[in-house]
């Protein structure tokens, strides 16, 4: 009971910013200069068609009274109809969500693995040139506008070389029976090397520098000096009593980086032409589609929350002692 207490305190929290997100997303749409239907009105349409329109989508009644429709509509799992494609804005977003997801997790991934095992073998060669040489270069990277860093991947990997294809997620004229042949397919998998390769240069900076700083501190600990007495191997000092001790900052810094590589996806899903949610939310506001970009700002901060929650459960799991505090 002590346990799950400021689990439902810690989801009443989240909530309440769910809350307040949805609201602001709300009222920033419907309080923009101009007529938010402008995209969607045909020049031919008269006036009495625009008026229709108008009444169709709400827009005519109150504010409040059109806020609680909104809250209602979303209760159900409606997010609208998109003025540009014509079609529900959830069917949109649900069919983006997969390759924005595949992208951040793959990078994530491959990001964390590389800079656990850096940073603890760093942390194990400690004032070494390779430690002199190996910082710089880790900084740097975690400097360089993700961007830039597409652009040189594409201009040396695509362009120059003819490696990997230069975007998109499949071959033009390709087709699959389902997403799972897709997702599986040797072309989609080229397609995604150079943007996960992106965000993963970018993101692993965080957890090298973390697993290496954790692991200073836990070298310092009692255990591993009486480890290096009984004179067991460094393979075993470092993996099994160094790098299990501080992993617990690393894990949970996972959960809260994937809403961050969100928002980066929004930046290399352009560059790559990458059909994602991040993409589709920049061509959204480009094209005064409101519903679309509302759903995909909604569907952001929805991944970004939940993943807050689940990194607050896993540190309590993890470590009892936060529980029992």
């Amino acid at each position: 009971m002590s346990t799950l207490k400021p689990v439902l305190s810690r989801t009443l929290q989240l909530m309440l910013v769910l809350w307040a997100v949805v609201t602001i997303l709300f009222l920033m749409f419907r309080l923009m200069p101009g007529n938010p239907l402008a995209a969607y009105i045909d020049p031919s349409f008269t006036l009495e068609q625009q008026e229709q329109l108008i009444r169709q989508f709400g827009l005519d009644e109150p504010l409040l009274s059109q806020y609680f429709t909104y809250l209602g509509n979303l209760l159900q799992g409606e997010l609208g109809y998109s003025f540009r494609y014509r079609t529900p804005v959830s069917e949109r977003i649900w069919l983006l969500l997969p390759n924005t997801l595949i992208l951040t997790f793959s990078s994530l991934i491959i990001a964390y693995i590389f800079g656990i095992l850096a940073g603890a073998w760093l942390a194990w060669h400690r004032a070494s040139r390779a430690e002199a040489v190996a910082l710089p270069i880790v900084l740097a990277t975690r400097a360089m506008p993700e961007f830039w860093l597409g652009m040189v991947l594409l201009a040396v990997f695509s362009f120059s070389l003819g490696i990997f294809p230069a975007g998109g997620t499949r071959s033009a004229g390709t087709e699959y029976d389902s997403l799972w042949a897709l997702y599986t397919s040797a072309d989609f998998l080229s397609h995604l090397a150079l943007p996960m390769l992106t965000l993963a240069i970018y993101s692993q900076g965080l957890p090298l520098l973390l697993m290496r700083s954790n692991m200073l501190d836990v070298m310092k600990e009692d255990f591993v000096t009486m480890a290096k007495v009984k004179g067991l191997s460094p393979y075993t000092i470092v993996i099994k009593h160094g790098a299990r001790n501080a992993l617990l900052p690393v894990m949970t810094s996972f959960a809260i980086s994937v809403g961050y590589q969100l928002q980066g996806n929004v930046v290399v899903e352009s560059v790559f032409s990458w059909p994602g949610l991040g993409r589709e939310l920049v061509s959204a506001v480009s094209a005064s589609d409101y519903p679309l970009a509302q759903g995909a700002f909604l569907m952001i901060a929805v991944v970004v929350i939940l993943m807050n929650l689940i990194a607050d459960l896993l540190y309590t799991f993890l470590d009892p002692r936060i529980s029992h505090a």
